[in-house]
């Protein structure tokens, strides 16, 4: 029997795929905008259409969160996604400015390689498949190992729906044999002309570091702040349903939750009305060294599981009908496990004396984990948004609703989408909800509207070494020299 190698078949798998890629966008860089959107619209009716049963297949192959709220995230993915671009101008010229003779085409990037985590694995394919061809491009998936058959199951419905319209359908496809190399060489393809990167830290780092041109997304740790004039059992409604949607996977859903010291009874009361539970300190203690593993990274186990079956894992006693787990947190960092990003039903609980400190409290732990990512807060002051939001290192402040669906436009009206820019602060490259307009270049056609001699009768007399207006005539000496004695007083 021949043996053969699965790393050199993966990267010859690799090879193919990107070659059918770019002959396919070729081909797609030939139609108009009606032609692209009809692909666009195929796509996003057959995900709706196989949205329950390829929620049912990522549920069973990967074991993460609930099987009804992967429906909504497909049919999300697919329609949502949809509703909000059809109208973007994304192919040709988008734009034209008649004064200024300038007009503006949109050029597509080319061929993408798109990372899928195991956590969204059909949602994210179908939203990624969505904005990649809109705006002209092909993607080639790189599959969590972990959620492999769901995702080429989607793959295939994506590809019988481009056939269906006419396009080719190696516009999207997917790697069959997962592997490090495979990914390592997809990203680093010359043909690859970006990564768009959905997954843990250390793929997001690989990304960046392939020498590509890469949209990355940091891990989220969004803080939710009860504000003292907030509806109390509304946002506590909200954070509960937020922090159990698919359990807790989405990485805007809340990690934390922080209120006014005064207030803090009333909240504990309410999260325990609506089924949270405090966990005692030798209970917090059992589950802080089993959420995070040795090196201080999440652990996996806990992803996406419920609270009974958390419990179980860290051999903790909870009552029966518990929705959420809360930990009376004192501290930010190593040594704070609840401090960190827990994509599951868990949460941490600060108090702080005032919106003050609870400001200062909520950046260092977005500075700790979450940096850029995403910020949520329950009030009726719109001061206090005004307050947090020029302060607090998030790309997102979602104000009064869940955050895990607001983060990601299902609940607001951001973009919709399932890779959340961090900006800068998060090393991200965009701060934006991903979308068609992050994966095309623009190309800006400019006519001449003066000539240079036009040019320097408008610039400074430099002649004589020191540059003077052509004419004082139009400069007010009365304002200038009150600017001045008013500059000389302040002094």
């Amino acid at each position: 029997m021949q043996l053969y190698d699965k790393d050199l078949l993966s990267v010859q798998e690799v090879r193919e795929l990107v070659e059918k890629a770019k002959a396919a966008q070729n081909e797609l860089c030939t139609k108009n905008q009606k032609e692209v959107d009809a692909i666009v619209k195929s796509i996003a009716y057959a995900g709706v259409r196989n949205a329950k049963r390829l929620a049912r297949m990522a549920r069973e192959e990967t074991g993460f969160g609930v099987e009804a709220d992967k429906i909504i995230k497909n049919v999300f993915a697919s329609n949502g996604v949809y509703e909000h671009i059809k109208d973007m101008k994304t192919i040709g010229e988008i734009g034209r400015d008649e004064e200024r003779k300038v007009r503006t085409l949109a050029v597509p990037v080319g061929v993408i390689a798109g990372l899928i985590p195991s956590t969204n694995p059909t949602s994210t394919a179908l939203y990624k498949a969505e904005i990649a061809v809109k705006a002209g491009n092909a993607i080639v998936f790189s599959p969590h190992p972990n959620a492999r058959n769901c995702i080429l199951e989607t793959v295939k419905v994506i590809r019988q729906a481009i056939a269906e319209m006419g396009g080719n359908e190696d516009l999207v496809s997917c790697i069959t044999i997962p592997t490090v190399q495979a990914t390592d060489n997809l990203m680093r393809h010359p043909d690859i002309a970006m990564i768009l990167a959905t997954g843990g830290s250390a793929m997001v780092r690989a990304a960046y570091s392939s020498g590509t041109p890469a949209i990355g997304v940091g891990p989220g740790n969004g803080p939710a702040y009860i504000e003292k004039t907030a509806d109390l059992p509304l946002a506590v409604k909200r954070i509960m349903d937020s922090k159990t949607f698919d359990n807790g996977t989405i990485c805007a859903s809340e990690q934390s939750v922080v209120c006014d010291e005064g207030m803090e009874e009333a909240v504990r009361n309410e999260m325990e009305r609506q089924g949270a539970y405090f966990l005692d300190s030798e209970q917090i203690r059992k589950l802080g060294t089993f959420i995070l593993r040795a090196n201080g990274t999440m652990n996996p186990m806990i992803v996406g599981k419920n609270a009974a079956v958390i419990a179980e894992m860290a051999d903790i006693t909870i009552p029966e009908g518990t929705r959420v787990l809360v930990a009376r947190e004192d501290g930010i960092g190593r040594g704070h496990p609840y401090s960190n990003e827990k994509l599951a039903p868990i949460l941490a609980f600060y108090t702080a004396p005032s919106y003050v400190e609870i400001c200062e409290l909520c950046q260092e732990i977005l500075h700790y984990e979450g940096a850029g990512h995403t910020f949520s807060i329950h009030t009726k002051d719109d001061g206090m948004v005004e307050y947090f939001a020029k302060r607090i290192p998030a790309s997102r402040i979602v104000v009064n609703t869940p955050s895990a669906l607001g983060g990601i436009g299902g609940t607001t009206g951001l973009m919709p989408a399932l890779t959340l820019g961090c900006g800068a602060v998060g090393g991200s490259a965009t701060s934006e909800n991903v979308g068609p307009e992050n994966l095309l270049n623009l190309r800006y056609v400019a006519e001449g509207i003066q000539e240079i001699e036009d040019v320097q009768a408008s610039l400074p007399d430099c002649s004589e070494g020191v540059c003077r207006p052509q004419s004082y005539e139009d400069i007010d000496i009365d304002a200038v020299v009150s600017e001045i004695i008013k500059r000389l007083r302040l002094a």
